[in-house]
C-alpha cells in the first residue's frame, strides 16, 4: 500500500500520542489525534474483545475524518486472576478510576499470590478506504509487588517485562518503546505500510 501522508490516531491519551509520534515522525508521516477534534463524541469501548474495540474506533474515526485510521486497544492479562483485567484494563477500578485506582486494585488482588506472570497486550486497527487490518503486540513479563520508578503511565510502576531488572516505569521511553506491546504491535504496522 502508499505510505500515507497523514494518519489519524483515535486516542487523547497524550501519553500514547506522544509514544505513537516518536514512532512515526522519522517516517515522515503527519499525525491526527482525538484532539484535533474536540466536539467528537467518544467511542464507547463496549466489544469483548481488544480486537473488536480496536476496530470500532478505527472505522468510526475513520468514517468521520476521511482519513486512514488507526486505533488500538491494550489490556493488561495477569494469569493469577485468569486473565484480568484484560479489555476492562482502564476501567479496572471503576469507571472513573484513576491510573493509581487501578494499580491499587491489581496489587490488592494479587497479595498473597505467588504466581505473578502476566503480558501487556496491544491490537491495533487501520482502516482505509478500501482496507481494514489488526496487528497485535505482546509483552511478557510479571506484577511487582510494589510501585517502582516515575515514568510511563498506566500499569507501567508495576508491569517488569521479561529479561528486564526494570520496570516499564524505570525505562526511559526510547527502551520501552523498543520492547512495548504497543511498540511491537507498531512495528508491525510500520513494517505494513513501511
Amino acid at each position: 500500500m502508499t505510505k500515507p501522508e497523514t494518519i489519524f490516531i483515535a486516542s487523547g491519551n497524550p501519553h500514547k500520542i506522544e509514544e505513537l509520534r516518536q514512532v512515526l515522525q522519522p517516517m515522515g508521516i503527519e499525525l491526527k489525534s482525538t484532539q484535533d477534534f474536540p466536539d467528537a463524541e467518544e467511542v464507547e469501548e463496549d466489544q469483548p474483545d481488544l480486537e473488536g474495540n480496536a476496530m470500532k474506533k478505527a472505522r468510526f474515526w475513520f468514517q468521520k475524518t476521511g482519513l486512514p485510521s488507526l486505533a488500538d486497544d491494550t489490556g493488561l492479562e495477569v494469569d493469577a486472576l485468569d486473565g484480568a483485567p484484560g479489555v476492562y484494563s482502564a476501567r479496572y477500578a471503576g469507571d472513573q478510576a484513576t491510573y493509581e485506582d487501578n494499580v491499587n486494585k491489581l496489587l490488592s488482588e494479587l497479595q498473597g499470590k505467588e504466581n505473578r506472570t502476566a503480558r501487556f497486550r496491544t491490537v491495533v486497527a487501520f482502516v482505509t478506504h478500501n482496507e481494514e487490518h489488526l496487528f497485535e503486540g505482546a509483552c511478557e513479563g510479571k506484577i511487582t509487588t510494589e510501585k517502582r520508578g516515575e515514568k510511563g503511565f498506566g500499569y507501567d510502576p508495576v508491569f517488569l517485562p521479561e529479561e528486564y531488572q526494570k520496570t516499564f516505569a524505570e525505562l526511559s521511553s526510547d527502551e520501552k518503546n523498543r520492547i512495548s506491546h504497543r511498540g511491537r504491535a507498531v512495528q508491525k504496522f510500520l513494517e505494513f505500510i513501511g
